[in-house]
């Protein structure tokens, strides 16, 4: 890959990075209007980018956040790499091709025009038709490998692929399982565990199919495939999660869906130092999957798994986690309730914080992965911080569009 430095001139670089301020400042507009212009032109568009998101203003800061970045580090663009790469998981399990990015691009240049007006002058927008071309280029070339290494996979392929709901299972009052087995009845292809496929199905009364990426709740290596899957309810002026309430009011044992092929980079590793798995609420899916994994691969590596949930009618998954408990020595499970109804099998109630986490865990030397709620991950992400875990240890993955955990 050649670097952005042998690509762009210092004119158009400089140029780019002197926008940083203005995108700050005007970036979630821009990109609003970005969205409101693609889906005018290109409705036919609508089957990929989630609605539901759109709808809540999620998609557009995510956007927002990731052209800031690329117009603050367009002279480094190797430095956002890590990114890159886990944007470019999402867009080849969305099944995004090289054709979508001068449409993207065209409708990106302008909403800029239409929201910076005169500031929006000829060399500054073609500065960035220039930087979108090298940007785009990146991801189109990260993508490709991607593609071709998912279909040259034993049982990989590109695209979708029907499968067959077996069973379906309620695992809480908001949370239900869907066990998957492929309709072609050939072979599955390995994943690693805490990777996602994407769901897409036609709902009755919207014109475009939707898609949706969810967690594999199991461990790899099975002939069967388990999401769990969290209804969402929408809450003032948010929507109900579309695909989400389809599934569970529509989608029964015997249907069929498709499916992608397992994307992601939020992965188990195989160190030796502790594991510390931290969940909220639908969190725990890729979590538990690491946890099937793990104790069937690395049966005496310490794990603690720790899951929040605002009470037990609303926590999943429980009987799984609590049979690989009582069958292995070297896992111990901790649960805090927000509110706990008629139970006493918590640990804590209220919240996660550094206290507590502190005398729960032995050490703070340990592999820290953590997902759940935007509010929940930041909380946790601080309190690592604070006890000043290791910055290589401290993994996490976001639902839906990417936040800041910082902020």
């Amino acid at each position: 890959m050649s670097t952005t430095t042998e690509r762009l001139d210092p004119k158009t670089i400089e140029t780019v990075k002197a926008t940083v301020p203005v995108l700050a400042e005007h970036g979630t507009t821009i990109t609003s209007t970005f969205y409101q212009l693609l889906f005018t032109n290109h409705p036919e568009l609508k089957n990929i980018f989630n609605q539901t998101n759109q709808k809540r203003g999620k998609q557009p800061q995510a956007l927002a956040n990731a052209v800031y970045a690329a117009a603050a580090n367009i002279d480094q663009l190797e430095t956002i790499l890590p990114v890159v790469q886990q944007v470019a998981h999402k867009h080849r399990s969305l099944n995004i091709k090289p054709e979508h990015y001068p449409i993207v691009g065209e409708n990106l240049l302008k909403a800029m025009q239409i929201v910076l007006k005169e500031a929006a002058t000829e060399e500054i927008i073609a500065a960035w038709a220039k930087a979108y071309g090298v940007i785009a280029d990146v991801f189109i070339q990260i993508e490709e490998g991607m593609y071709h290494k998912t279909e040259a996979a034993p049982g990989g392929w590109v695209g979708y692929r029907p499968f067959r709901i077996v069973k379906k299972v309620k695992e809480s009052d908001v949370i239900t399982s869907f066990y998957l087995k492929p309709d072609d009845h050939r072979q599955l292809p390995e994943y690693e565990a805490g990777q996602y496929v994407t769901v897409k199905v036609s709902v009755p009364g919207i014109p475009y199919t939707c898609q949706r990426q969810y967690s594999l709740s199991c461990k790899p290596k099975q002939d069967v495939w388990r999401i769990s899957v969290k209804k969402e309810a929408g809450q003032a002026n948010h929507p109900d999660g579309v695909v989400s309430n389809f599934l569970h009011n529509h989608i029964n044992e015997n249907d069929v869906i498709e499916l992608s092929a397992p994307a992601g980079d939020f992965v188990l590793n195989k160190e030796s130092k502790p594991l510390v798995l931290v969940s909220g609420g639908v969190g725990l899916t890729p979590l538990v999957s690491m946890l099937e994994t793990v104790v069937e691969q690395q049966p005496e590596r310490d794990v603690y798994f720790i899951h929040a949930a605002q009470n037990e009618k609303l926590h999943g998954l429980q009987d799984i986690v609590k049979n690989i408990t009582n069958n292995h020595s070297n896992v111990r499970a901790f649960t805090v309730y927000e509110k706990p109804e008629n139970t006493t099998l918590y640990d804590k109630t209220g919240y996660i914080d550094l206290p507590w986490l502190q005398s729960v865990l032995p050490t703070k030397e340990a592999s820290f992965y953590f997902c759940g709620p935007e509010p929940f991950m930041k909380a946790v992400n601080q309190a690592l911080t604070k006890w000043e875990v290791n910055a290589a240890d401290i993994h996490f993955e976001f639902f839906g569009p990417k936040g800041d955990l910082e902020a």
